[in-house]
């Protein structure tokens, strides 16, 4: 799948789950590592679950995708998971002030949402 395309994908499954704050950060001419950053809070470990959950289950069994690799805890509040090009962070608010992942990455263009279809 492209990665911009995985990426909206992202934010648009942790949004299913009312994640809060949904960020994607082109890192692309500044990182290695990844294409895009996407980053979500939630509330607490049941809510991070549920973030976790419905994009890597949504993306196992809807396109067959898995993390390469998956860091963090629920109880740290801070999961990562690694789709080589998309890496999504779910973190609890307080977590993600703390690290403020954002400026850190401040170089990097945000990817607006896409316009919602209006009926007419």
């Amino acid at each position: 799948m492209d990665p911009r395309k995985l990426a909206r994908l992202c934010r648009e499954l942790a949004d299913n789950k009312k994640a809060e704050d949904i960020v994607i950060l082109d890192v692309r001419k500044l990182s290695s590592v990844t294409d895009y950053f996407v980053i979500a809070s939630g509330t607490s470990e049941p809510h991070l679950r549920a973030i976790v959950d419905e994009i890597s289950d949504k993306l196992r069994d809807d396109h067959g995708l898995r993390p390469r690799a998956v860091d963090g805890t629920l109880h740290a509040a801070w999961i990562v998971l690694d789709y080589f090009d998309v890496i999504v962070h779910i973190m609890r608010q307080d977590l993600r002030e703390r690290y403020d992942l954002e400026t850190l990455w401040g170089d990097a263009p945000r990817l607006k949402p896409a316009r919602k279809k209006t009926a007419g």
